[in-house]
């Protein structure tokens, strides 16, 4: 006979509901901070002093590690670092990556050393996931737990990326909508854009903005024609924010100011729903760092391949023969 608890299609719907999110926290469950504690004690020592050094010698280079790990999530897998092949076009070529991404050998030097030390043992994804949080840090940023023990992924898709990585001119509504598709909500927009308070933007990917935007400082506007033209150019870089080599709250400074660089950083500070958060994160740069650190994490935790799932590469431009 029947529980009364299942009689009801609310009380169904609340019981499968729970079991879904059961699931989905069994999933996340599976990723530890210290996954390698006993099979390779030194994976992220080893991670952080190739960081240090890369960052040492190129500061840009943080910025660009922590760029690699947001573009391969939306998944989590490495996907981003598979070269193409016969049977699958890849994601380095997908626009918002093709000539941008950069840091391949960086994540090809920790491989190997980590293969030297723990042979098959540490994924080409938690290399990404650590080195990521290794350069927020390296430039003076917050610090976390990296969450450890994805797997990597035995093929890419190029025009997923294409549909997954939110484009430099999308506007808030699709902003939000692009994050939401992924569980993240609008705090979570904000903080991760924050990201871009370290690093620089092509011309190609803000030329628009500089030349036909209403909604920008036009003293700034000028400043970046200078090395933006209209026609040509398109690889001149600028930085995000005034201070691209330190991770402070530079960015949400220049957005109250609006002197964002990309569409979509002014499109926080433009009249919508965002835009107390970017006041309070301009103001309080430790609540930036707090909530960017939390939504680290969380962006960390989309859809990781765990388990028996995928591989561990022992070229992390490859998948396994």
């Amino acid at each position: 006979m029947a529980s009364k608890y299942y009689s009801s299609p609310f009380n169904k719907l609340k019981f499968f509901l729970s079991l879904f999110l059961l699931l989905i926290n069994v999933a996340s469950a599976q990723l530890s901070s210290n996954f390698y504690a006993t099979t390779c004690p030194r994976a992220l020592a080893t991670i952080k002093s190739a960081v240090n050094s890369a960052v040492s010698n190129e500061a840009r280079m943080g910025a660009s590690l922590l760029r690699l790990h947001f573009h391969d999530c939306f998944g989590c897998d490495a996907s981003i670092l598979l070269d193409d092949t016969a049977n699958f076009t890849g994601e380095k070529t997908a626009a918002p990556n093709n000539n941008s991404v950069r840091g391949f050998e960086v994540i090809d030097t920790i491989k190997s050393q980590l293969e030297s030390l723990c042979p098959g043992v540490v994924s080409c994804a938690d290399i990404l996931a650590a080195a990521a949080r290794d350069s927020v840090v390296a430039l003076g940023g917050p610090s976390w737990e990296v969450q450890l023990g994805r797997r990597d992924s035995t093929t890419a898709n190029g025009t997923q990326a294409n549909f997954d990585i939110p484009a430099p001119v999308l506007d808030l509504p699709a902003l939000i909508n692009n994050f939401k598709n992924q569980g993240l909500n609008e705090r979570d927009l904000v903080a991760l854009s924050g990201g871009h308070t370290i690093g620089f933007a092509r011309c190609l990917n803000f030329r628009d903005r500089i030349y036909n935007a209403t909604n920008i400082d036009p003293v700034f506007a000028q400043q970046r024609q200078a090395a933006c033209p209209r026609t040509g150019g398109d690889t001149n870089l600028a930085p995000l924010d005034p201070t691209p080599a330190n991770f402070d709250a530079g960015y949400f400074e220049n957005l109250v100011k609006q002197s964002g660089l990309l569409i979509s950083d002014q499109a926080l500070f433009n009249g919508g729903s965002t835009d107390e958060l970017v006041k309070t994160y301009s103001l309080y740069p430790e609540a930036f760092w707090n909530d960017f650190a939390k939504s680290m994490i969380k962006m960390g935790n989309i859809k990781p391949l765990t388990g028996n799932q995928g591989e561990i590469r022992v070229n992390c431009r490859m998948v396994n023969s």
